[in-house]
């Protein structure tokens, strides 16, 4: 039965990302060692001072470009588990190969290395996202580890860079996933392999986020919600499904520690929403923000998009945080750090603005 338990030593690709310090931390309360990759010295730096108090037991190496071969040949040697996390988040791209190359080559470079170079891996671990596995389908519909997003893939070959960017994102993330299945095919490999499947992503921010462009997507996607209102239909328009970054980050660790999730996707989402569900969840918290905004409460919602969390639920025992929790602790962390003020929690100033905010990989 293939378990990786504490004191092990885990590769962490991506290290400095949202969800990647959360699992840093997790794995290192947990007593394993970590290994983390990242794309220079300074955010290697970084994450040094922010787990200083662990010493030796965290250490950084510079991979400048995963989708090099050979990118990580060093990297896994010595590591008993591999969590690979590395893959860009961003839209404004002029062409899909900007988001597709690195999320495919990414994949298959730490993959390879793993192979070739990773004698003491027992398993790997690739976070995937609920992207590889949406696309359209009747109302009703209830999405699963069974399915794989095929529209996105055609919308892009057909289209390239006239694609919706959101669609070249979701092909770039298909594509990774796909191909990290295809790569252990019919091969007899010591390790086994788990794919990690998050919606939108919210919770506090262990990141580095020293500027406004430092803020990742779907922080952003949470706090503009709340600085900048919806009105009207938008407030019952489907918005998403989401789920914290502590929870996600829980689930990759607990990926390790659960025989039974070798060789499964696993999907972790802790709902839907609407922007009005939000609204009033923050509003029933028993110390609310300030000046969160009030909406037009109502029972009105446009049908909703549901994955299914019953496989995380069952294999890996997880309980998701609620979605006030999750929203509140975003909007606090994302204040406290890009504005380095304490947010009131009772009759206090109002939030201050925070516009034009790009997503970070």
């Amino acid at each position: 039965m293939t378990v990786v338990n504490s004191p092990a030593k885990v590769l962490v690709t991506g290290a400095n990302g949202y969800i990647a310090v959360w699992i840093v931390r997790i794995l290192l309360e947990q007593g394993y060692a970590v290994r983390g990759t990242v794309r220079s010295a300074s955010k290697g730096a970084y994450l040094k001072k922010l787990f200083e108090k662990e010493g030796e037991k965290f250490e950084y190496v510079v991979v400048e470009d995963i989708t090099k071969d050979g990118a990580f040949d060093e990297a896994v040697k010595g590591v008993q588990a591999v969590l690979h996390t590395a893959s860009p988040v961003v839209f404004d791209v002029k062409h899909p190969d900007e988001l597709i190359i690195p999320a495919l080559h990414g994949t298959l470079s730490v993959l390879n290395s793993v192979e070739k170079f990773g004698t003491e891996v027992k398993r790997v671990v690739v976070t995937s996202s609920c992207a590889a596995i949406l696309e359209p389908h009747e109302e009703g519909y209830i999405f699963s580890e069974k399915d794989w997003n095929e529209f996105s893939i055609k919308e892009t070959a057909e289209k390239q860079e006239k694609a919706l960017p959101i669609h070249q994102y979701r092909t770039s993330k298909t594509l990774a996933e796909r191909s990290a299945w295809e790569f252990i095919k019919d091969k007899s490999l010591k390790w086994d392999l788990v794919t990690i499947l998050p919606p939108f992503v919210f919770g506090p921010l262990l990141q580095e986020t020293a500027t406004k462009e430092s803020l990742n997507f779907s922080s952003d996607l949470i706090y503009q919600g709340v600085v900048n209102p919806k009105t009207g239909d938008d407030l019952y328009a489907y918005a998403g499904n989401w789920v914290d970054v502590r929870d996600v980050a829980l689930s990759h660790v607990l990926a390790l520690q659960k025989a039974a999730a070798g060789g499964e996707r696993i999907i972790v989402s802790a709902g839907y929403f609407a922007w009005q569900d939000l609204y009033d969840a923050l509003s029933a918290l028993p110390t609310p923000l300030p000046d969160v905004p009030k909406g037009v409460p109502s029972t009105t919602r446009a049908p909703p998009l549901v994955y299914s969390s019953a496989v995380a639920e069952k294999l890996l025992g997880v309980t998701f945080r609620t979605l006030g929790e999750s929203a509140h602790d975003t909007i606090v962390s994302a204040r406290e750090r890009l504005f380095a003020a304490p947010v009131v929690t009772g009759d206090g100033p109002a939030m201050m603005e925070l516009k034009d905010v790009e997503p970070a990989d």
